[in-house]
């Protein structure tokens, strides 16, 4: 028998904003969807213990940033862009592995826009939405990296900021 508890408290939601990118993007960086704190806040990796804003820093030797601005200035100085996979689902909260129902999102906005010589996606669910959804119109494979979200605790600031250097190779 299904267990329905999941869907039972999970809402469609659309993705309330948009990407951030510029002319001069060369990476993209794909999270799945984002949680409830990024869609309070109207941006990107919004929940405070999600170590994605420490990890991009580290990698290109900034302070970490605590504004939007600051975000909006680290992500676009370093040719990155930042979007999700997922256009609109069901979730319950901000768990992933409620997501149902995913209806992706069209990266030609970025694509026809932007120089994107490599898509990176944070985490599992963002790179398994991506490959049956995304990879197979845009024909670029992506890059799965660790998820920086507080839920993946086996991975330290540290080994995630090693992991995710590989972005570096491609801004450089």
């Amino acid at each position: 028998m299904e267990d329905r508890s999941v869907q039972k408290n999970s809402d469609i939601i659309k993705h309330p904003f948009g990407p951030l990118y510029d002319k001069n993007s060369k990476v993209l960086i794909l999270g799945s969807f984002p949680s409830v704190k990024s869609r309070e806040n109207n941006f990107f990796y919004g929940h405070p213990q999600n170590r994605f804003w420490k990890v991009v820093a580290g990698i290109f030797d900034y302070p970490v940033p605590a504004s939007i601005e600051e975000k909006r200035k680290l992500i676009l100085e370093n040719r990155l862009a930042l979007w999700d996979s997922i256009a609109e689902c069901e979730i319950t909260g901000s768990s992933d592995s409620s997501i149902r129902n995913a209806k992706p999102n069209d990266l030609s906005i970025i694509l026809n826009s932007a120089k994107i010589e490599k898509i990176f996606t944070n985490g599992k669910k963002s790179h398994e939405l991506y490959s049956k959804y995304i990879g197979p119109v845009t024909g670029m494979e992506d890059v799965c990296l660790p998820s920086t979200s507080p839920a993946n605790a086996q991975w330290s600031v540290d080994r995630l900021i090693e992991a995710w250097s590989l972005i570096r190779s491609v801004t450089d």
